[in-house]
């Protein structure tokens, strides 16, 4: 674990690295739109099409509580509030990621919506049954006992809520070339193949409404990608700020990973019945 929060924490001063990147593109961080931080807040694999998919998947109103584990800067958690109206709590092992998402919310004036704190995403310390929705998105990668997890999804989770899953799955191409965004070798990287993804969640107690693979989808979305910055440049913020010099041969690979099909990009929804 430790291994991971210094890999995501980078050299430290995420906050203040962000706000004058922000300011020498000529954006007020005290008044920013949701929408100024979206190569921030989309930077999971197909970007705002996914954050849609996952809003309605978890089928939350105004009145529910939702927890993110491994919520990172926060941008799911902001996204689902600012959708839903719905509080957010997001849960995260890098505290440098919990600071920053902290600040970020209170940018976009979501600060009341979305609450961060550091801990452990297979142990929260959140009460039983205390939630009406779980999310996690692009964090199993790093979690090596994904029971865990997704037991303790099960356990914070109300009768009749859903857990929708989103992430980076071993696919049946080989290894994985590194280093890619989220590790830069093995040892913090922890892939499940899809069929034992679905087998662990019923293991844990959820019943398993849908499994979606989108990974023809997300290359394409890459090869987008590519051509937009091409076009107009990179944005102001993204998350080499934080991964430094190896970002674009992370980001390279991760395209590489895709089309050799040694990993996939699967969401899956849950319920828990009871």
């Amino acid at each position: 674990m430790e291994q991971v929060a210094r890999f995501y924490g980078g050299p430290g001063g995420l906050v203040q690295a962000v706000r004058t990147a922000l300011e020498e593109a000529g954006l007020d961080p005290g008044r920013l739109r949701p929408d100024d931080l979206a190569p921030l807040d989309e930077f999971h694999i197909r970007g705002r099409a996914a954050s849609m998919e996952i809003v309605a998947a978890l089928a939350v109103t105004s009145d529910s509580h939702v927890v993110d584990l491994g919520s990172g800067l926060g941008g799911p958690a902001r996204t689902i509030a600012k959708i839903t109206g719905c509080t957010v709590t997001g849960v995260d092992l890098t505290p440098e990621f919990v600071e920053l998402a902290t600040a970020l919310s209170q940018w976009t004036g979501l600060s009341d919506r979305t609450h961060f704190m550091v801990g452990d995403a297979t142990a929260t310390g959140l009460p039983e049954t205390s939630v009406d929705a779980v999310v996690t998105v692009h964090a199993g990668m790093n979690i090596a006992d994904k029971a865990a997890l997704y037991a303790e999804a099960f356990r914070v989770l109300r009768p009749g809520g859903r857990f929708v899953l989103y992430d980076v799955l071993q696919g049946e191409g080989g290894e994985v070339h590194y280093p890619v965004p989220w590790a830069k070798d093995e040892s913090t990287s922890w892939l499940a193949t899809p069929d034992r993804t679905r087998q662990l969640l019923v293991e844990a107690g959820f019943e398993v409404v849908e499994q979606a693979d989108s990974s023809d989808e997300s290359l394409e979305w890459f090869r987008q990608v590519r051509a937009r910055i091409e076009r107009e440049g990179r944005p102001p913020v993204t998350f080499a700020t934080f991964l430094g010099d190896a970002f674009a041969e992370m980001a390279a690979n991760q395209v590489t990973n895709l089309a050799e099909r040694r990993i996939r990009t699967v969401m899956v929804v849950c319920s828990r019945s009871q």
